[in-house]
């Protein structure tokens, strides 16, 4: 018996890959519920077996790969079929593929190829108290990133086959980690002129991972100032790392020759995108731009030229941190912690309310605005304002402060707020649950009657009456008061 295992989305399951040889009529058969790919493998196996010069009896082989209740799909059955089924013809020891995984898929020659979702399969065989991964040589760098397992890399079939019949394995030269990242330097904030007040929104939206929209004409750096948001993003910590890693492995696109993803991702999806590219779709799902931008930031550019239902999808995973998808084959959870900057046009034409330059009627314009639906809007913490930048703040010689002042800022209010929300099972201001809203966001008798009258005035619902609070409590943070002020109310409800 050969143990592998298979991706179910971010769910790892074990398979037992039984092999049997009898007497019978010669047939090469596969039981299990098997996908197409895993059907194919027997082809695969057979060629790759007799072009590596091992002998097939004309027999009847039987193939069993268990649970038979949960499908299996994925290329990586290859390698553990075909040395299950060398361990039933007697080519290989039994004994030495105990407490060991293997994954791998190989070619009609017999070299090992390269499979995706290695990082969260190997992290699930060390789970099961698995002693040994043999995989694929090029994905070596993704299986060492989990410590406690021997790992063996493979090449070929026929190096695999010396090695389980007692040849020591012998680690061929690789590339260090540590030195492979070749990082990109960042935009800058410094880079950008005037707009102070949205650059003091981003500092607030990020020191508490608030979900942020900027609202103005063509050309006022809305999206500028977008991309230079991950320069001030803290540092993602070691589990949050492997969190986001594995759900690029599943993915396939976890740089080679690189450990894990240390940088929170940026995604910045086209408003062309179908439902199923920002929420994950296929057979078995594969995860989308939601998924993709966990831990970190999804932009959406020109948010009304989406589709609706489109946008619509967002209402959910914003809420829970994670989407659910449910196919016939079973329902397939990924988490979708990110925080949701967007920006947009106030009119068609991005000119409204100037009526100097805007020439759309009201009716088209409310069409336009109407494409962003009341509850996905309740669901955005910070709306600002993105004004034209005048010539004297374009044309001025100085530099505007550097991310890595702002960087700092922030860093220390998302400590505070790591401090006080220990063991809450939440992170942010932003995931306050609305129960705990007066723990947290408490106000004196001068401050409920000014939120009372913000409240009626506005016509604010409970959800942006709590981001409200959620919002002053970060510009709190940021200024290091314990206690919400005035002024900290004040500057949430513009």
């Amino acid at each position: 018996m050969v143990m592998t295992a298979v991706a179910r989305g971010l769910e790892i399951v074990c398979i037992q890959v039984e092999a049997d040889v009898s007497n019978g009529m010669p047939l090469f058969e596969m039981v299990g519920v098997l996908s197409s790919e895993v059907r194919e493998a027997k082809e695969r196996v057979r060629t790759a077996l007799h072009n590596c010069g091992y002998r097939i009896p004309p027999k009847r082989i039987t193939i069993n790969l268990s649970p038979a209740d949960i499908r299996k799909s994925g290329s990586g059955c290859d390698l553990p079929i075909a040395i299950a089924v060398l361990a039933a013809l007697g080519e290989v020891e039994a004994k030495a593929l105990e407490d060991t995984l293997i994954l791998g898929e190989i070619s009609l020659s017999g070299k090992v190829q390269p499979v995706h979702g290695i990082l969260p399969i190997v992290a699930k065989a060390k789970e099961c108290g698995m002693k040994r991964c043999i995989l694929p040589f090029c994905n070596r760098m993704e299986a060492k990133r989990i410590p406690g397992l021997q790992i063996w890399a493979v090449e070929d079939l026929r190096e695999l086959v010396e090695y389980l019949n007692g040849r020591p394995y012998q680690e061929k030269p690789s590339i260090n980690i540590e030195e492979t990242g070749i990082w990109e330097s960042e935009p800058d904030f410094a880079e950008i002129n005037g707009q102070d007040a949205l650059k003091r929104a981003c500092e607030v939206a990020v020191a508490g991972m608030h979900n942020f929209l900027m609202i103005g004409p063509p050309g006022s750096g809305k999206t500028m100032l977008a991309k230079r948001i991950p320069g001030i993003l803290p540092p993602m910590t070691a589990q949050e790392q492997l969190e986001v890693s594995k759900i690029y492995s599943i993915c396939g696109l976890l740089p080679k020759n690189q450990g894990l993803i240390q940088k929170r991702p940026f995604r910045n999806p086209h408003h062309t995108i179908s439902p199923n590219g920002l929420s994950g779709g296929g057979t078995i799902p594969q995860p989308g731009e939601i998924s993709l931008a966990h831990r970190g930031i999804l932009f959406l550019d020109e948010l009304p030229e989406y589709r609706k239902s489109t946008l619509e999808i967002l209402r959910q995973p914003m809420e829970e941190r994670q989407i659910t998808l449910v196919r016939q084959s079973g329902a397939y959870r990924y988490p979708s912690d990110f925080m949701l900057v967007a920006a947009m046009n106030p009119c068609k034409c991005g000119y409204y309310p100037d009526r100097t330059r805007c020439n759309c009627r009201d009716a088209d314009i409310a069409r336009y605005l109407g494409r962003i639906s009341k509850p996905l809007l309740d669901r955005i913490d910070i709306c600002m304002e993105a004004p034209l930048i005048r010539y004297d703040e374009l044309a001025q010689k100085g530099r505007g402060e550097s991310s890595a002042a702002i960087r700092s800022r922030v860093a220390a209010a998302l400590e505070r707020q790591q401090a006080r929300f220990q063991g809450c099972g939440f992170f942010y201001n932003s995931q306050i649950p609305s129960k705990d809203i007066a723990v947290y966001c408490g106000l004196d008798g001068s401050q409920k009657n000014y939120m009372k009258e913000i409240y009626e005035t506005m016509g604010l619902s409970a959800r942006g009456y709590y981001k409200i609070l959620k919002t002053a409590r970060t510009i709190a943070d940021l200024e290091d008061c314990e206690k919400i002020e005035d002024r900290h109310l004040k500057e949430a409800v513009c």
